[in-house]
């Protein structure tokens, strides 16, 4: 398994607010897709100058505070799930996926309660 992006993520409720206070910080919004997945999760990627990203997702599902983790694309889903799993993690979807014609996902959630965005890009060969 390769690790081919690694950045903070936040998942919130008020990806608005967020976003406009990142905006303040000197971030641009590099990518917004909305309604992925069956919670209609809405993701946005963010980038300021120096190269730094940030992403900031919304789902439409209850949680009671933002989550701060890390999103981390791969290039095998299925086997950094596996090893995700094996080392405690739990899919907050269940035993779901966020799934775009473009990427696969899930938000995996560590023992000790911090998180990772598992994602896979899709690439049309």
């Amino acid at each position: 398994m390769k690790i081919t992006t690694f950045n903070p993520q936040i998942i919130t409720k008020n990806a608005d607010s967020l976003v406009k206070f990142f905006e303040e910080l000197g971030f641009e919004k590099r990518h917004d897709q909305k309604d992925i997945g069956e919670h209609k999760v809405e993701a946005i990627r963010m980038k300021d100058q120096n190269g730094f990203y940030l992403d900031i997702s919304a789902p439409d599902f209850p949680f009671e505070k933002d989550i701060v983790g890390i999103r981390m694309n791969v290039d095998d889903f299925d086997e950094a799930y596996k090893l995700l799993t094996e080392h405690g993690f739990r899919n907050i979807y269940g035993d779901n996926t966020a799934e775009t014609r473009t990427s696969r996902s899930a938000v995996m959630v560590s023992p000790s309660g911090y998180a990772i965005n598992l994602v896979q890009h899709i690439k049309n060969n």
